[in-house]
């Protein structure tokens, strides 16, 4: 397994291959992120090559899969990550310094391009915000909290008074 941390000295003669894993357990995961890899961590693949005096440009895929919950039934749900990725490095004091899509070389005096940072940063922003079991999930029971997928609980029967004054206007109208 390759690292993900390069010397730019190594770029001036030519792109590297970056062929690698970010495991879920490498410290440039916070205690925040709650949607970590699964133990397999990401599959890192691409290039980085140079792109003019201190840029770096970094092209590849990302791929791994997070564990979730089903957004109707609470059910845990693996959920498959595939994404394209370019990330531009630039040395800190330019004009990309307020970019957002711009990352800063790292390690002493910039000599080294960490892409660990934004293979993270990426990742949170491909793994899918709501994750479903199934497609047709029929979820949670609001009042009692049964799984409907198990089948109908005892308070199914049960009906909303708040929607009592349009049942009226309904039946009244038909």
């Amino acid at each position: 397994m390759a690292m993900l941390s390069f010397d730019i000295r190594s770029l001036e003669h030519g792109a590297a291959t970056v062929d690698a894993v970010l495991p879920p357990e490498d410290g440039v995961w916070m205690e925040e992120d709650a949607l970590r890899p699964l133990r397999e961590g990401i599959r890192v693949t691409g290039r980085l090559s140079a792109a003019g005096t201190g840029r770096f440009y970094f092209s590849g895929h990302l791929r791994g899969a997070t564990l979730q919950e089903c957004r109707r039934c609470l059910t845990p749900v693996e959920s498959a990550v595939a994404a394209e990725v370019h990330v531009l490095f630039a040395e800190p004091g330019g004009e990309d310094d307020d970019d957002p899509d711009v990352y800063p070389l790292g390690g002493t005096q910039g000599e080294v391009i960490d892409l660990r940072p934004a293979v993270r940063e990426q990742w949170l922003l491909e793994v899918p915000p709501f994750a479903q079991c199934r497609p047709d999930c029929k979820g949670l029971c609001p009042n009692c909290g049964a799984d409907l997928n198990a089948g109908a609980c005892a308070c199914a029967a049960e009906t909303d008074p708040r929607w009592d004054a349009l049942r009226k206007a309904r039946d009244a109208s038909e």
